[in-house]
């Protein structure tokens, strides 16, 4: 069994002109013909969900031209899968794509705990069997259920997305009554540990490892969505052992699992062994056949993207970000604010290190500038909760300076790897207020917000229209929920203005507007003291961009 997952349409050796990538699904293909060659049939090959978004080629094929038949449906049907699995990625592209994608793939998309909301039952095929040699084999495939917390409803109208304990309990037993199986596998899109939680802790994005210790049945679990490489065991609570392996992200492995089966005369099988590895990609040979057959939608998306749409001035980085205001975070709050008329923007680098040079700026840079399709929402906040949620994200962002030798940035060190201990994604900063961070107090007293931009007393009591992403809107981060103290069910209350695009989109139209873009740095707010935090921010950001 072979898996690979949050793929984030890493298809080709050469998606985006002159740059070539050493991970790519076409390296999977010339895998796979090669195990196909060894052990024809038995080889099952499954795709675990997050493969609609990530590079500017799919993008096009999303929005700019799906065509008679989506590309990336035509991708899975070349390689042969036998069975694929939605991701939280996947539901962002809206039913428009989604639905289509699905209809057009030649095998099953599982959703167990995708529950259409007419009939409260599931809206996707929940489990698959395959029959190999006599041998009879269910996947169950789920998804993380944490999907309302980052998109609006009008991407996932008509469904819900149950908890994936609830639903394991669910159908584990009714499979195994219905079905009997020899092997039962999950396949879920949803990390091992972790993620959002409840209030009262327990998870419900990153479910992986509590299904297979709770619900007794699985021997093998295939997951993803945190991608992080990982091929371990676990007992779960009846003791028995199950196999847990998670090939990361965009082809740089696959998850192989080799389980050799033992039947008696009567051909009913007597005794398995499992042995799971993770086979490491990256560089491995390119199925040039598979290529050729995408050339043509290839070129028609890399023409689209290499579209020349304006000229920066100066070169903008957006790591620069994480020790103060930079011209690339000033230039997406300057446009958030002008789509939507906001005074205040919110939002966070969405890339460690993207760069956008001087020069010619093309629609793959807007790829840098922007990774997500987020929407542009403007909502409602009081000057109290811009500020809680700011002191949420930098009290993650930021270490309490105690001297002048303790790090800005709150980081993790293990041997040479340096990163940040949260999400850099979640780093929100503000844009059409002034404001100072203390880094020697404590979360929640780190921020002095003094004014708006032009002078006007910044109040806490007062009601404020703040731009915003979608993700961040929806919830996404927790800043507005457990930051800033707004009930979930509240947030859709406070949306006055949403575009109707992603947010790239009118990025793209804006800088096609302006034709040339002169990039400015806003620097409305700063970490003090500035003796203490701007040695300690390059001492931080030199190991984390060695």
């Amino acid at each position: 069994m072979v898996e690979t997952s949050d793929v984030h349409s890493a298809f080709f050796a050469q998606d985006t002109p002159g740059q070539t990538n050493n991970t790519s699904l076409t390296r999977v293909s010339a895998f796979v013909k090669k195990q196909r060659a060894q052990m024809g049939d038995n080889v099952i090959l499954m795709d675990n969900g997050d493969l609609l978004q990530g590079r500017p080629i799919v993008y096009y094929m999303n929005y700019v031209d799906q065509g008679p038949i989506h590309q990336a449906a035509r991708i899975l049907n070349y390689m042969k899968f036998d069975i694929a699995n939605m991701g939280n990625h996947d539901v962002e592209t809206s039913h428009s794509t989604y639905d289509k994608w699905i209809e057009q793939c030649n095998m099953p998309v599982l959703g167990a705990n995708v529950i259409d909301t007419r009939t409260n039952k599931p809206w996707l095929p929940p489990y698959n069997i395959i029959e190999r040699d006599g041998v009879k084999i269910a996947v169950l495939g789920m998804l993380t259920s944490a999907i309302p917390s980052w998109l609006s409803e009008n991407m996932w109208s008509g469904l819900r997305f149950q908890d994936m304990v609830e639903c394991a309990r669910q159908w584990v037993p009714y499979i195994q009554k219905k079905e009997k199986p020899d092997l039962l596998v999950g396949l879920f899109h949803s990390g091992k540990e972790g993620g959002i939680t409840h209030d009262d802790g327990t998870p419900y994005e990153s479910q992986t490892l509590e299904v297979a210790r709770q619900v007794p049945g699985f021997d093998i679990i295939f997951y993803g969505h945190d991608h992080q490489l990982n091929c371990e065991t676990i007992e779960n609570m009846a003791g028995k052992k199950v196999w847990l392996v998670d090939p990361a992200s965009q082809c740089r492995a696959v998850a192989v699992v080799d389980v050799e089966f033992t039947l008696n005369p009567k051909g009913k099988v007597v005794d398995k062994q499992i042995s799971a590895r993770l086979e490491d990609l990256r560089s491995a040979p390119v199925d040039e056949e598979m290529e050729r057959e995408f050339a043509q939608a290839k070129q028609e998306a890399q023409d689209y993207i290499s579209q020349k749409i304006g000229l920066f001035h100066s070169t903008i980085e957006s790591k620069y970000a994480f020790v103060g205001p930079c011209s690339f975070i000033s230039l997406i709050h300057d446009i958030q604010m002008k789509i939507s008329g906001a005074p205040i923007s919110i939002t966070a680098p969405l890339g460690m290190n993207s760069v956008i040079h001087e020069g010619d700026v093309t629609v793959n840079d807007m790829f840098q500038l922007y990774r997500f399709e987020n929407f542009l929402y403007a909502m409602r906040l009081t000057g109290q909760e811009i500020k809680d949620m700011l002191e949420m994200s930098y009290g993650d962002w930021t270490n309490q300076m105690k001297s002048a030798d303790d790090d800005l940035l709150a980081l993790n060190r293990n041997g040479d790897r340096v990163q940040f201990k949260a999400f850099s994604y979640n780093f929100d900063t503000a844009q059409g207020i002034n404001y100072t961070v203390d880094v020697t107090k404590p979360t929640g007293q780190k921020l002095n917000i003094t004014t708006l931009a032009d002078g006007t007393p910044f109040r806490l009591d007062q009601e404020y229209v703040v731009a915003i992403n979608s993700y961040r809107g929806n919830g996404g981060g927790d800043l507005l929920t457990k930051g800033a103290g707004i009930p979930k069910s509240e947030l859709v209350n406070r949306i006055v203005f949403s575009t109707d695009r992603d947010l790239r989109y009118y990025l793209m139209e804006y800088i096609k507007t302006q034709g040339e873009i002169i990039p400015k740095n806003a620097n409305n707010w700063k970490f003090i003291p500035e003796e203490w935090a701007k040695p300690a921010g390059e001492r931080n950001m030199q190991e984390l961009f060695k």
